[in-house]
């Protein structure tokens, strides 16, 4: 509205007298003392710059994933909301009340806060090197769930993978050898027709989905709590999956 203000003055300026310009700043300068600027994705603009308890029983778990949807459109508008996280710091500051659990690779162009436009207190998030799973990330989640309320969990792969060019390389070092073998089931399971090697990102981006896949079926299999959560007759959570496209900045939503 206020964009749409400024066009006006700028095309029409006889219209504007002093006194309207007065009132235009009067009400630029309201919406802002009301929260319009920054405040939390998963929240009213209106409210608390963090996600509150009340906001977050009122949301269902497919309202949160596209909260999280039309937070990527706005980064990929270059629109993303003007935060304010030290307000943002200081409201979450006496409790948490997170929407969703991500389980996201460690990717420095993969920052699931910054590509869905989220802010402090929105979202757990597990970072691991090919958003793998094992017995700990499964107990963060089910906290993250069952004691502290998220609704959802999100495993998020992406394009580029550098993991999965490791494991489909058969790349070994150290402890990162064992952890890429939790990537090669995902190797073996994709259908492909063409060069099946590392160099190869068609194939590389379709071993990622098949391995996010994959691990969404790993926590359903490994964690009866969550797989209760998410079967039990009122939905308490739902598990899905996405990648991320690091050319596009685009995130596709899945399961």
């Amino acid at each position: 509205m206020g964009v749409q203000i400024m066009r006006d003055i700028d095309e029409y300026p006889q219209h504007y007298d002093d006194s309207g310009r007065r009132n235009f700043l009067k009400l630029t300068s309201t919406a802002t003392l009301l929260g319009f600027v920054g405040g939390a994705l998963f929240s009213d603009p209106v409210h608390a710059d963090a996600l509150t308890k009340a906001q977050r029983k009122s949301m269902t778990p497919e309202q949160i994933i596209e909260s999280m949807k039309r937070g990527n459109e706005r980064f990929r508008k270059g629109e993303s909301k003007a935060r304010n996280y030290l307000r943002e710091q200081r409201a979450s500051a006496s409790g948490q009340y997170p929407a969703a659990v991500l389980l996201s690779c460690i990717d420095s162009r993969a920052p699931a806060e910054v590509i869905m436009d989220l802010g402090i207190g929105d979202i757990f998030n597990c970072r691991v090197a090919g958003n793998v799973e094992n017995n700990d990330i499964l107990g963060s989640m089910e906290f993250a769930c069952k004691l502290a309320g998220a609704k959802v969990v999100l495993v998020m792969g992406h394009t580029k993978c550098g993991a999965v060019k490791g494991a489909i390389a058969n790349a070994e070092l150290g402890h990162l050898t064992g952890l890429l073998a939790k990537i090669k089931p995902a190797v073996q399971a994709t259908t492909y027709t063409g060069d099946r090697s590392a160099t190869n990102y068609d194939f590389v981006d379709a071993v990622a989905r098949k391995n996010v896949e994959l691990t969404i079926a790993d926590i359903r299999k490994g964690s009866p709590v969550l797989a209760e959560m998410e079967t039990q007759k009122k939905e308490t959570i739902k598990i899905a999956g996405a990648m991320y496209n690091v050319t596009t900045g685009k995130v596709e939503f899945f399961g």
